[in-house]
């Protein structure tokens, strides 16, 4: 008879397992999250069929509101008169070589704000230029 104690095993915790799953419900929430591009100013873009292309992180944005007051990249210009816009988008350029730039103008900004933005994007030589819209509601009619 064998009165000897028998050495007690430690149970082995695999965590292999545990940290898999956690890291498959970590891919599983980034990729069905939802990014939202919220915009501290109030802009109610115009309506547009076409679907949107994607802007570029690294695009300079010249937004207009409803009143005709510029904004380069979120930063309103301290009048609305083209040489302050030219100084201020040629300051946002610095230097990069034909940058992508947006123009987010509200439904109602008046045309002329519109249009001298993209005027003085062609005398600093922007050629990439875009315009943001919203996609219209397709009824069918």
């Amino acid at each position: 008879m064998n009165l000897r104690p028998r050495g007690t095993n430690e149970p082995d915790v695999n965590l292999t397992p545990l940290i898999d799953v956690v890291f498959l419900l970590l891919i599983f929430f980034m990729v069905s999250t939802t990014f939202n591009r919220e915009s501290e100013i109030q802009i109610d873009l115009p309506e547009s069929s076409e679907h949107a292309i994607e802007s570029t992180a690294d695009a300079i944005e010249i937004t207009i509101d409803v009143d005709g007051e510029y904004f380069v990249n979120k930063q309103r210009l301290v009048n609305t008169q083209v040489a302050t816009l030219k100084r201020a988008l040629g300051d946002a350029i610095a230097g990069r070589k034909n940058p992508p730039v947006t123009l987010v103008a509200d439904a109602n900004t008046p045309y002329q704000a519109v249009v001298t933005a993209m005027d003085v994007a062609a005398q600093l030589g922007i050629s990439r230029l875009s315009s943001v819209t919203q996609n219209s509601v397709q009824d069918g009619n």
